[in-house]
């Protein structure tokens, strides 16, 4: 008895439509690449209810004939190959001639299209993989796919996709962005539900990349680039501060399209060992060309897994590349690259001369001991001190002097040398002028460092206060210098960390809502800590699917700082999930009093400085920021002593 036996075509595509179509955000990614592929410039997209219902693709491309509208449908049409020679230099998307008959193999799907040049379109209606019926209609030039109730017909499937739209969803956010990201000159436009999310104009890439992640990365990309005659490789990379440990800002393409390698990964976090915390990840969005006949993305049927002919040097050449680009920035220590005298890498099977390693540049001659060393003005160490002594007792000068202009001096007697002298400050915090008793004047300058003080039981007397943001003040018998920053710093954290612990901070109510849109993630993590953000004084709206809409914001807060900016900021200061719930407050607060404090203090009005310093003496810890930056710095005698010495 015979028991083999030919699938019927119907059952064979369903089969098949498993390899290229196993959800809603494949048919997007398809059809969007179809389009790209007919060179359009603007594409749009369009699903409802997670694509379940409805895909909508439409673009600008070249259009279809009748002809061409019907069998494009059938498994194995293209006009991308014709020999198999053609499918190791392929310059498009799509080559199979399998997505839109594996679609249409279990979706209902509508055609309309036309050519330019022609009067009317076409509209053709596949449904189940049965061809339904083909009549001219009127639309515009380029193409317009519908595809509705995806796995209809194949109810196995279907039962693995229902009830699940936000996980749908999101797929097809991540399929789209990978491709706009991918094609910054073509404009995009992605609706959920018939409501925008993202209108994407042409651009370059940078601003594609701003436009689809978000501003707050605008600031965190390092560029990367080298060419070689085996791989350019071009694109960006995030800073080692902005490293997270749940990253989803990492894309690498090649020649065009999306691919998923964790060798190439590997060799990216290689560039950044010692650099960033262990567990962490860092942002990249890497673009990588290679000669088509160099590379197959002919191993699966979904193309995001590739292989190189030139594996292993690519690997080195981009490791390389990205350590050079963080070491521009200072992030490593810099190397020279500009050397003519560099290591080749050679190219198994391959004849073609190609990157160099850099290597680092040393000047084994230098001797910081050699005459050419030698300051001649310096004074010698061992000749006696032949200044005066400042018997300095910590008294500040009379404030209320503009800049640049003498003070009320305070005099001083030199003990050792029965010497009287006046002390003429100025109170931009840079000048002093000495006037002795027989008319000799000196002028010098002086500096400070921020050594912070651990005191108690003192008060801030008499002080100045500089356009650039600090007071000099007495206290406690010495004299120091405050950043009016960081004391409201820490004044902020602890008026909001005792808000939190005991209610809420004070909200101020936003005249228009302001809507966010958040990856998955970052919505998730804000609906767990929404009690914090409403501690903190955020009045938020949760609409569901990453939407957000902030009502009110913390009244602390300037309305000039980013709400996109400081809310991620916030998730990603609390993304690790582990922190007590005291740790997690403590942190918030922390964040959002340095971004409040920010720029605070400059051409401040004496009368606030002296009420902020009053409240500073009040405080649990008035000499560190709660990330321990020291708030002020004590003037020593011994320092004056040193900038006010005669020559």
């Amino acid at each position: 008895m015979d028991r083999i036996k030919l699938l019927p075509e119907i059952v064979a595509n369903q089969i098949a439509a498993g390899e290229v179509v196993n959800s809603p955000s494949h048919v997007v990614k398809e059809m969007m690449e179809n389009s790209l592929d007919a060179g359009a410039k603007c594409v749009r997209v369009n699903f409802r209810n997670g694509g379940k219902e409805l895909i909508q693709i439409i673009d600008d491309g070249i259009g279809m004939s009748a002809i061409d509208a019907r069998m494009s449908f059938d498994r194995h049409a293209t006009s991308k190959i014709s020999t198999i020679d053609d499918v190791y230099s392929l310059h498009t998307f799509g080559f199979r001639g399998e997505a839109l008959a594996s679609i249409a193999a279990v979706a209902e799907v509508e055609l309309r299209t036309r050519q330019e040049g022609d009067e009317v379109g076409t509209l053709t209606t596949i449904s189940g993989g049965q061809f339904q019926q083909q009549t001219p209609i009127s639309c515009p030039k380029g193409s317009q796919f519908m595809v509705r109730n995806i796995f209809y017909n194949v109810p196995s499937r279907r039962k693995f996709i229902d009830g699940d739209n936000a996980r749908l969803a999101s797929q097809i956010k991540q399929e789209f962005s990978r491709v706009a990201l991918c094609n910054h000159e073509v404009s995009f436009e992605l609706r959920q539900n018939d409501q925008p999310v993202y209108t994407l104009a042409a651009t370059n890439r940078r601003g594609r990349i701003v436009d689809l992640v978000g501003k707050h990365i605008k600031h965190n990309l390092l560029d990367v680039s080298v060419d070689t005659s085996v791989v350019r490789i071009e694109g960006f990379v995030g800073t080692p501060s902005a490293a997270k440990r749940r990253n989803n800002e990492q894309y690498l393409f090649v020649n065009g399209r999306y691919f998923h390698s964790t060798t190439m990964q590997r060799a990216i976090l290689r560039a950044y060992e010692k650099l960033i915390p262990e567990g962490c990840m860092p942002s990249y969005f890497i673009y990588l060309s290679v000669d088509p006949d160099r590379v197959d993305v002919n191993v699966h049927p979904q193309k995001t897994t590739v292989k190189f002919a030139d594996n292993d040097v690519i690997l080195e050449i981009l490791q390389a590349a990205v350590r050079e680009t963080l070491a521009k920035t200072g992030a490593v220590p810099m190397m020279d690259f500009s050397s003519d005298n560099r290591v080749e890498i050679p190219v198994i099977g391959h004849s073609r001369t190609i990157y160099s390693e850099p290597r680092s540049a040393t000047n084994s001659s230098y001797n910081p001991f050699a005459e050419e060393y030698i300051d001649h003005t310096a004074p010698m160490p061992d000749v006696p001190f032949t200044g005066f002594d400042v018997p300095y007792d910590g008294a500040m000068p009379r404030a209320g002097a503009t800049p640049k202009q003498s003070i009320m001096p305070s005099v001083a007697t030199n003990n050792e040398f029965d010497e009287e002298y006046t002390i003429h400050s100025s109170s931009e915090l840079n000048e002093s002028r000495i006037e002795y008793n027989d008319g000799r004047e000196e002028q010098t300058t002086f500096d400070y460092y921020e050594s912070g003080m651990a005191t108690t039981e003192r008060s801030f007397g008499d002080m100045i206060v500089t356009p650039a943001g600090y007071a000099i003040a007495s206290y406690g018998g010495t004299t120091v210098v405050v950043s009016l920053r960081r004391a409201r710093e820490r004044l902020l954290y602890e008026d909001m960390l005792r808000a939190m612990t005991h209610g809420a901070a004070p909200t101020q109510r936003m005249f228009f809502a302001e809507e966010l849109t958040l990856s998955l993630e970052e919505y998730e993590l804000m609906e767990q800590h929404a009690t914090e953000f409403a501690a903190m004084g955020f009045e938020v709206e949760y609409r569901g699917e990453g939407h957000i809409a902030v009502m009110g914001r913390p009244e602390m807060l300037d309305v000039a700082i980013p709400l996109d900016e400081l809310i991620y900021e916030l998730l990603h200061g609390i993304d690790n999930g582990t922190m007590p719930v005291d740790e997690e407050r403590a942190r918030l607060a922390e964040l959002l009093a340095r971004r409040a404090s920010a720029g605070y203090g400059k051409n401040i009005r004496r009368t606030d400085a002296e009420e902020l310093l009053k409240r500073l003496e009040e405080c649990d810890n008035p000499s560190f920021t709660p990330s321990g930056a020291p708030i002020m710095a004590e003037l020593t005698t011994e320092e004056l002593r040193s900038k006010l010495t005669r020559n």
